[in-house]
Order: structure tokens, then C-alpha cells, then sequence
């Protein structure tokens, strides 16, 4: 019998849909898979293919803005686990996290095989303890560790990001073609200034483009901002969509424009070119849009790789020195590569 196989990523939605493919490798290999993540990425886990159920558990150990741990729910997740009747278990996540916490509770669950890629000396806790390269795409590093543990993508399967698409798309949005702009992002030193992006929306207009704007509900004042006064050619769908139908949006549009957040890698699961202002807190080798036309738009800076949430440098100078300008010679770039693919 194939085995029952979770799969744990426990941060974002744009980690979970990266962790698309390696899911998929693993659902080639097992008779269910279950889906344990946080509740930023429970959206992005029910839209990814070979997911048969989700588990939510927001891990105290993860969440940029953590909880303390709370004796009853830990507790309760271990037992939910152990009703389940795991066999194998993959721990999905980034070169600066620890799987460790995780792999403890899996072992308290029962789970026979742990899997994980991991820094620290493990003892007991982990079957397979991987050790990926450094410098390699998040995608990348998740399908390494899924091979590591015995499965492998099925025959065809490209190993791009890939999602369930259910949702209708909204009576607003306008006529094609238009570009997406999204200038929210979870991380404040991965976000273009809000100026900017109006810029960048007339901008855009002044070339002949219809924009729709887009961001989550907690976002409304930032479209808002950014669509600027009524304009037929733009539409605000801020707080107006959930993500299965932003992903609708994001796969009608010519390209997408925003950070490096969870709709870049959202569009590049729909197909859709990606211009990314790309601020370097993060190296791009493991975060740049994964095998979609994209260009990615910062300024070489001394303190890239910095991790900060919120830029201590004023100006913000590796993306607050690109010009709006510069953004929109990237979509025509883009959106010409996007057109001569449609002629194929």
C-alpha cells in the first residue's frame, strides 16, 4: 500500500505555492497527502495540486509576529496528527529555519519517518536529515529533499509551479489586455513606496494600459492610494478578491507588477510574466519568480542580504532608486515576450 505522507510548510502563501512541485512529487508517491501549514498559507495549500487535506497549526517557532506557545493547542496537534495515521512526513522550509521544533512533535504524533533538510544535529528526530546546497531556488531545495526521501516528480511533470483554478473572475475587471499591479507586501522592506506605485500607475495610463490594482483586505487604503482618483482605465480590486480569484486576475493580465511577495510567485503558477522590484533582503537565487518570464528591478546595494523587515536605510536605496519609468520599460519588455507566446 502507498503510504499516507504529510507535508509541513508553516509560513506564507508564497511558500506554500513554491512548495508546489515537491507536494506534487510526493502525492506521485503516496496514497494521500496531507497538508500541514499556517494559517497565512491555508488558502495556497487548497489550491495546490496532490493535496488531499489541510491541517492549519500556527507555529509559534515560524510566524513573524508569534504567539506564545500554548500547552493545549501543541497538544492538540500532536493528537490530530496521530489520528490521522501518518506514515512519512516531509518538513518543507527556508535555509534560516529550523525543523527541529516540528520534527518533535511529529515523533510525539507517532509518525514513524521524518524527513527534513536541516543545519542542526537532529539525534532521533529526523530519518533523513538533507543538507542542500546554499545557493539554490526554494523550489529547488524543497524537490531536493522530497528525492532525498524517495519521490520523485511523475513522468511530464515540468516541475513548475502549478494550482487548482476554480474561481470566476470579477464582474470589474476590465477588458484585456491590462497589467496587474500589487503593491502590498507582508514584509515592509520588500515594498515599493506607495508613491511610487501611483507614479507608476499613471504612468502606465499615460501609455495606453488599463491597471487593475490589487491587495488583500487589510489593503483597501493602499489600492486605493495607488489607483489614485476615478479613471475608467483603472480598476482598485483591493480587498475584493480571496486568493483563488486574484489568481483569475493574475493569469488574465499582460504581466503582474509587484514585490518580492506571494502574488509574484501566485502569477508565476497561472503563467503570468512577473516585473518584481526585488529588494534584496533576500538572496534572489531562492526567491526570484520560478520559471516564469520575470525581471527583477533594485539597486546593487552593500546591505543585500539583510533579512530586515523594515529598511533602517532612509530612501530605502535598493528599490526606492528605481524610477517608474524604468517599470514600465519592463512591462513592454515583458509583454511583448508575452504576446509572441500567444502567436506560437
Amino acid at each position: 500500500m502507498r503510504p499516507h505522507t504529510l507535508v509541513a510548510r508553516l509560513d506564507n502563501a508564497g511558500d506554500v505555492l513554491l512548495a508546489g512541485p515537491a507536494v506534487r512529487a510526493v502525492a506521485a508517491g503516496s496514497g494521500q497527502v496531507t497538508m500541514l501549514c499556517g494559517p497565512r498559507g491555508e488558502e495556497a495549500a487548497r489550491m495546490l495540486p496532490g493535496v488531499d487535506e489541510v491541517v492549519v497549526y500556527e507555529a509559534p517557532w515560524v510566524d513573524y509576529r508569534p504567539k506564545p506557545l500554548e500547552r493545549e493547542a501543541t497538544l492538540g496537534l500532536v493528537e490530530r496528527i496521530a489520528a490521522l495515521g501518518v506514515d512519512r512526513a516531509l518538513i518543507l522550509t527556508s535555509f534560516h529555519q529550523s525543523p527541529l521544533p516540528l520534527a518533535l512533535l511529529l515523533r510525539m504524533a507517532g509518525v514513524p519517518f521524518v524527513a527534513a533538510n536541516s543545519v542542526d544535529y537532529p539525534g532521533s528526530l529526523l530519518d533523513v536529515r538533507h543538507r542542500p546546497p546554499d545557493d539554490i531556488h526554494e523550489v529547488e531545495r524543497s524537490l531536493s529533499l522530497a528525492r532525498a526521501a524517495g519521490y520523485e516528480l511523475p513522468p511530464g511533470d515540468p516541475g513548475k509551479l502549478e494550482i487548482r483554478r476554480t474561481s470566476t473572475l470579477p464582474q470589474e475587471l476590465p477588458r484585456r489586455p491590462y497589467v496587474a499591479v500589487h503593491p502590498g507586501a507582508s514584509v515592509p522592506a520588500r515594498a515599493w513606496d506607495p508613491e511610487r506605485y501611483t507614479g507608476l500607475v499613471r504612468a502606465l495610463v499615460q501609455e495606453g494600459w488599463r491597471v487593475v490594482v490589487t491587495g488583500g483586505p487589510s489593503e483597501r487604503t493602499l489600492t486605493s492610494r495607488v489607483a489614485g482618483p476615478p479613471n475608467p482605465a483603472v480598476v482598485d480590486l483591493g480587498g475584493r478578491t480571496d486568493l483563488s480569484a486574484l489568481a483569475e486576475v493574475l493569469a488574465r493580465a499582460e504581466v503582474t507588477v509587484t514585490g518580492n511577495t506571494g502574488p509574484a510567485h501566485l502569477s508565476a503558477a497561472v503563467g503570468t510574466p512577473v516585473v518584481s522590484l526585488f529588494a534584496p533582503t533576500v538572496p534572489a537565487v531562492r526567491w526570484r519568480p520560478w520559471r516564469v518570464p520575470h525581471l527583477l528591478l533594485h539597486r546593487e546595494v552593500p546591505c543585500a542580504g539583510c533579512r530586515a523587515r523594515a529598511c533602517p536605510v532612509e530612501g530605502h536605496p535598493c528599490i526606492g532608486g528605481v524610477a517608474e519609468e524604468e517599470v514600465v520599460r519592463a512591462v513592454e519588455r515583458l509583454a511583448g515576450s508575452r504576446a509572441a507566446e500567444r502567436t506560437r
